[in-house]
């Protein structure tokens, strides 16, 4: 099996357990994450895709909730890099018979797990777990809190496909849609903050609350958030955390916050398009947006594979 050198800053290797949001991280050990998983990243070019740096460890993915993109890239993560993984979905568990969350993990911690990656649509559960637990916990998203490793991937491909990328200094990224139920959005602003760019939200009043991020700037003009600004994120509508219908109609929805080529000629000519995923074609992005050369949306899904590698092994090999 290959072998390949990856050096991890001795700070993350001393102090590093958990990555639940970025509050603890600083933009130096952010910055470190990157470099290894640019090394990850060289990693899946070769002819086997594989190496022993986490052989012996375990890994656990504990979805309650559902998931595509997330779960297969870390799952993929674990085992390019050799570790076991044990998979939990709280479909057809013992959770339906009654069992409290506190005494399934109790059961799955006897499986020895090194490292739990959660995702739950109660926001704060992934802290709950990782106090429950000796293992390391990945924050895989929880309610409308936090989604680090979807900002960590985001931000990652934005570093690697902007022409001349010199740091986030005087970047602006423009966040447009549904920014209330997005913990996307959150986490994106929280880390974009933290490594120095700049950050504008956008959306119709009711899904942009005054208290989602404050001191940021918002507006309800999509030609504001998109004037001079080098991302463009779009979010999908999540009406499946509204409890009751929040916009007039999505016709109204479409007129003034699409992302249209038109509207993206108030960007940066250099602008990159992105989206989180699963992406509502014609809602909140137009299709030759969506297909066309400014869009990195097929990137941010491949960069998700060496992100998670590098949070993975961050964590891990400073238990060793």
């Amino acid at each position: 099996m290959a072998t390949v050198q990856i050096e991890v800053p001795t700070s993350a290797r001393e102090r590093k357990r958990n990555l639940l949001d970025f509050a603890d991280w600083t933009a130096d050990e952010i910055g470190a994450l990157f470099d290894t998983a640019d090394v990850m990243a060289q990693v899946l070019t070769r002819t086997i895709k594989k190496v022993p740096a986490l052989q012996g460890f375990t890994v656990g993915t504990l979805f309650f909730e559902d998931s595509t993109r997330t779960r297969l890239s870390f799952e993929r993560a674990a085992r390019a890099q050799s570790a076991d993984v044990i998979s939990f979905a709280s479909g057809g568990s013992s959770l339906s018979k009654g069992e409290s969350l506190k005494d399934t993990l109790r059961t799955i911690d006897q499986m020895q797990a090194d490292l739990y990656v959660v995702r739950h649509a109660c926001a704060g559960v992934p802290h709950q777990i990782a106090r429950w637990t000796e293992a390391s916990v990945v924050n895989a998203g929880d309610g409308r809190r936090s989604h680090p490793t979807q900002a960590l991937l985001d931000a990652y491909t934005f570093r690697g496909r902007f022409p001349g990328f010199d740091g986030f200094a005087g970047k602006r990224l423009a966040i447009v849609g549904d920014v209330m139920h997005s913990r996307v959005a959150r986490s994106n602003v929280e880390l974009w903050r933290k490594l120095g760019g700049e950050v504008v939200l956008c959306g119709p009043p009711p899904l942009l609350p005054p208290d989602v991020a404050p001191g940021v700037a918002r507006t309800h003009r999509l030609e504001e958030a998109l004037e001079g600004a080098h991302a463009v994120m779009a979010l999908r509508l999540q009406r499946e955390r509204m409890a009751s219908p929040l916009l007039p109609s999505a016709t109204e929805y479409v007129a003034r916050y699409q992302v249209t080529e038109t509207a993206l000629e108030l960007a940066h000519p250099d602008a990159l398009v992105m989206h989180p995923g699963p992406l509502n074609r014609d809602i909140e992005i137009a299709s030759e947006v969506a297909d066309g050369p400014r869009s990195v949306i097929e990137a941010q899904v491949a960069a998700g594979v060496p992100i998670r590698m590098a949070v993975l092994y961050t964590l891990l090999v400073g238990k060793r």
